[in-house]
């Protein structure tokens, strides 16, 4: 398979409270996809609104660093920040990813394992985690994507349940500098009991990606979404997007 750099997804593990229902992690707006990045070091800086019904909306920044580590492991730590309703932005959680290459290129497809662990501010005691195996290959130009992650939320203070969450991909590799797709993403509930399929919720929308050669070793890529479909059950229109800065 063509190697290429990091596309990563990141948590946002923090609940968000009554007031508006939301996916469990901000991997229900960014894929994740894991290839050999090593000795490269990364500036991310991620962005995802939501708008529901009767102008209810939220919108998440995000920046993180990240380096590849060896030829199979990539990690990096991220801040997350969360606005709610208009409100002024407030720090949400701190996140630490890693993903882990079980293959490279000797079947015809590529598996790693993703983890990561959050912890958020609005609970110092608390933390969340996430797990599950990433999948890619390609048919000529077109990349395929499928990941299952199982999350979990501890010292919460409320029931803990392991949740089973989804998303997918495809992607047109037709310029460097400008590959059409779609992308998928959902929530069904507990991973081993699933909620009703009016409670579970599942988004899907065009995406665009690309990147440009920034000078020796230097690369700027960039992705943005628009998904239609429900988040934790509400009708929602989100928009996200990505611009990562790779240097060596």
């Amino acid at each position: 398979m063509k190697k290429a750099r990091t596309a990563l997804g990141f948590l946002l593990a923090a609940p968000l409270g009554a007031a508006l229902p939301l996916p469990a992690a901000a991997t229900g707006y960014y894929l994740v996809s894991t290839y050999d990045v090593e000795g490269q070091a990364s500036i991310d800086f991620k962005y995802w609104n939501a708008d529901y019904k009767r102008s209810a909306s939220v919108s998440s920044p995000e920046l993180g660093l990240g380096y590849g580590v060896t030829s199979r492991w990539y990690t990096e730590l991220s801040a997350v920040w969360i606005r709610m309703h208009g409100k002024s932005e407030r720090l949400a959680s701190v996140e630490w990813q890693n993903d882990y290459m079980l293959t490279q290129g000797q079947y015809p497809f590529d598996l790693a394992l993703h983890t990561t662990v959050g912890r958020s501010d609005w609970n110092p005691h608390g933390y969340s985690m996430e797990i599950g195996p990433v999948l890619q290959t390609e048919v000529w130009r077109t990349q395929f994507n499928f990941n299952a992650f199982l999350q979990r939320d501890y010292r919460t203070g409320q029931p803990e349940q392991t949740q089973l969450v989804y998303q997918w991909q495809v992607k047109q590799r037709w310029k460097s500098w400008l590959q059409p797709g779609i992308q998928g993403f959902g929530e069904v509930g507990k991973w081993n009991d699933w909620l009703p399929e009016k409670r579970r919720s599942h988004r899907i929308g065009p995406a665009l990606f690309g990147s440009r050669e920034m000078g020796a070793g230097q690369e700027l890529k960039y992705e943005a979404a628009w998904l239609i479909g429900r988040n934790s059950t509400r009708t929602a229109k989100s928009f996200a997007m990505r611009v990562q800065y790779v240097f060596d």
